[in-house]
């Protein structure tokens, strides 16, 4: 090898180790996020200020149904990566748009609950527990919507460069964020829907 390819190599090794680095960075901030709103609800949760309690909200059947579609979203995805590591870009990018569709029908889902309860009078501002369930469950699908605009500027730039080592590499950390915030929505789905409906 020569100085320059040397060079070269140490810069592009340093740059993993940098994206991986702050990847995880990133990740570990959103897991101090989650359980600081995670906290606040266990705090607020009983404050109604004289409204119903949130299981008496709640259409638990609906909540299971968004659960399973955004559950069925990470399976997809792992299909996609199967598919990435075979180079078969035609299935990645197939598999990406049912992801993709999944959670989009998922977010649709929560708006319409959001939306229900609002046009019903029980808005954020009706309660500190309102206000905590608000926020809880809105920061979680602001992070999968923000996961699905990741995931189309994937779709076009896989049918722009192809199946290469930088896609796999991004593919891999939106991989390792929607599988984080399908273990989020598990203690969303057990806290504050599972456990108030006790």
């Amino acid at each position: 090898m020569t100085a320059d390819t040397l060079t070269h190599h140490d810069h592009h090794h340093n740059a993993d180790a940098t994206d991986i680095f702050g990847f995880w960075i990133y990740i570990m901030s959103d897991c101090i996020l989650f359980a600081i709103i995670f906290a606040t609800f266990a705090v607020l949760h009983t404050d109604l200020y004289g409204g119903p309690a949130l299981k008496e909200l709640t259409d638990m059947p609906y909540v299971l149904v968004e659960t399973m579609v955004l559950l069925s979203s990470s399976f997809t995805y792992g299909m996609s990566i199967l598919a990435l590591y075979k180079n078969e870009i035609k299935k990645v990018i197939t598999w990406l748009i049912i992801t993709f569709l999944l959670g989009a029908t998922f977010v649709g889902m929560e708006i319409n609950e959001f939306v229900h309860l609002c046009l019903e009078g029980h808005s954020w501002q009706s309660s500190a527990a309102l206000s905590a369930f608000f926020t809880l469950v809105g920061t979680h699908g602001f992070h999968v919507f923000m996961g699905l605009f990741w995931m189309l500027t994937l779709v076009i730039q896989l049918l722009v460069f192809g199946i290469n080592p930088m896609m796999r590499r991004r593919l891999t950390y939106l991989g390792l964020f929607w599988a984080f915030l399908d273990i989020v929505w598990i203690f969303v789905f057990t806290i504050v829907y599972l456990m108030e409906a006790i």
